[in-house]
């Protein structure tokens, strides 16, 4: 490792509340910072936050966020020490980190060779097997075709589940019940897999039934130390896609944490892991862990395991950039209290999860003991329809997980935005289920609540007098209107009119 170099400037490669989160970071630590925008986001919170703004491009991703030759070249120009990726976009393109160490521009992640070692879950398979960490039982290589794909299944036996060989997210993946599922998912899969990764390589795993999914956030130096910070729980999904995640999980004992904690060091360990990272396990109901991939950058949670940990796990990334080692004290680490984090995203949760872009008219955000804003927007300002619609995250902090779902309860009664629809609703929901506050939860529950409508919103109590004396109101002044030019009895009718007026007014306070 070279000697330490501090950042007096620093690049953040990305938009919304994530590259607010890092411009907060950078001001704390008294370094400036530097975003880029694309033409939909010139008028978003981080250009009117950061220190500097350019422009990157037009609206589509491709032409602006994902321009990693560009954002190289705008870093050395504006005399950047070092890009911050945030998440999403470039964040685990090791070709993207490869350009900036080959400018001379520090890329605050992990080494592009980490990346492509455990980008590719197959070759990840691999290293994991060889490094002792538990896998889900499945295949070591690619499939190239369906006859190989109905070998590798009867010897896995179903269920089994596919899944792409390179990215995430749920794309290019299938479950397969039955051989008579096999042939139509394979193609689906590779198919998909094809479109969103140009790469329609696909393998096969055991479908491990009704798993929770639990993670381990890892941090690691460059003098060979990685400590493991504690677990998150992320088994509310909907399709594959986090939606609530909390810290510590509700499942895990200490015995499993140390566990889980010690296979993931070993997983970042084998390929020579720095800065901050994830390793995602899936976990039965007996306690059995399986790895199923790194998300080798900072994840959309981490504030669940800050507020837990009383770590900055930014500042942190950027001190192991500058080439500090990690502080004593982080292998003992215990999770204090409970955390609980919603993803507040601009969609109608009641409406298939339709988008719903627009101007946001109103925003009132929560406050009070233990609660925090990670929020990428402000009133007034635009959502657009070019980039994934989460507004903002919403976190919460209870000394014990009881006292965090209240007071999550009570941040989202406080949280208003008005103009647009969001996930609100479905979290306010949420919180009066039965399994979430028992804890009883897995990879699939949030999917089978959907779909038999067990998470349907609760009517609001007295929100059909309220509709029924503003129709009054109406009826009443209408009345008031037409009396006023009316026969010479008039008066009389508008002063009754005005007293019913009057009452319902009373009664409506």
């Amino acid at each position: 490792m070279e000697t330490r170099r501090r950042f007096e400037k620093v690049l953040i490669a990305n938009r919304g509340e994530i590259a607010v989160r890092v411009i907060r970071a950078l001001a704390d630590l008294g370094r400036r910072s530097a975003v880029i925008y694309s033409d939909p986001d010139r008028a978003g919170l981080p250009v009117l936050l950061a220190d500097e703004a350019y422009r990157i491009g037009p609206a589509a991703s491709r032409e602006s966020y994902l321009k990693a030759e560009a954002i190289v070249e705008l870093a050395l120009r504006i005399g950047a020490d070092a890009i911050h990726p945030g998440y999403g976009f470039l964040s685990e393109n090791a070709r993207f980190a490869r350009l900036c160490r080959e400018a001379g521009v520090c890329f605050i992640g992990p080494p592009p060779e980490a990346m492509e070692a455990m980008g590719s879950k197959v070759e990840c398979r691999r290293r994991m097997i060889d490094a002792g960490v538990p896998v889900v039982p499945g295949g070591r290589d690619p499939l190239p075709d369906l006859d190989t794909a109905r070998e590798a299944a009867e010897r896995i036996g179903y269920p089994v589940m596919l899944k792409a060989a390179s990215g995430g997210g749920g794309k290019g993946m299938r479950r397969v019940m039955n051989p008579e599922e096999l042939a139509p998912a394979f193609r689906t899969a590779r198919s998909e897999a094809l479109a969103s990764f140009g790469d329609d390589s696909v393998y096969l795993e055991r479908l491990i039934d009704r798993p929770r999914h639990i993670e381990i956030q890892v941090l690691g130096d460059h003098f060979g130390k990685v400590v493991s910070l504690g677990e998150r729980e992320c088994s509310l999904q909907r399709r594959q896609q986090k939606v609530l995640e909390e810290a510590p999980s509700p499942f895990a004992t200490r015995e499993l944490r140390r566990a889980m904690g010690e296979a993931a060091v070993a997983a970042a360990s084998a390929v020579g892991y720095t800065n901050a990272g994830t390793c995602e396990f899936l976990v039965d109901a007996s306690g059995a862990f399986y790895f199923l991939e790194m998300n080798t950058r900072l994840q959309v949670e981490h504030p669940v395991t800050e507020l837990v940990t009383g770590l900055d796990l930014v500042a942190l990334q950027i001190a192991i950039a500058e080439g500090y080692p990690l502080p004593p004290g982080l292998e003992n680490l215990e999770p204090r209290g409970h955390a609980i984090e919603v993803r507040l995203y601009a969609e109608d949760p009641y409406a298939g999860f339709t988008p719903s872009p627009g101007r946001i008219e109103l925003l009132r955000l929560p406050e009070g003991p233990g609660v925090r804003n990670d929020c990428g927007v402000y009133e007034g300002g635009e959502v657009s329809i070019h980039y994934d619609p989460m507004l903002a995250k919403l976190i919460v902090w209870g000394a014990d997980r009881p006292q965090a779902i209240a007071r999550l309860g009570r941040a989202l009664a406080e949280l208003r935005v008005e103009g647009i629809k969001t996930s609100t609703p479905l979290f306010r929901r949420l919180l009066s289920d039965p399994d979430f506050v028992a804890g009883n939860l897995d990879i699939g529950m949030l999917d089978r609540k959907l779909a038999a409508g067990e998470l349907r919103p609760e009517p609001v109590p007295g929100l059909e007098d309220v509709v029924v004396i503003a129709a009054a109101l109406e009826h009443f002044e209408a009345g008031a209107r037409v009396a006023a030019s009316g026969p010479k009895d008039g008066g009389r009718r508008a002063r009754w009119r005005e007293r019913g007026r009057q009452e319902a007014l009373r009664r409506w306070s």
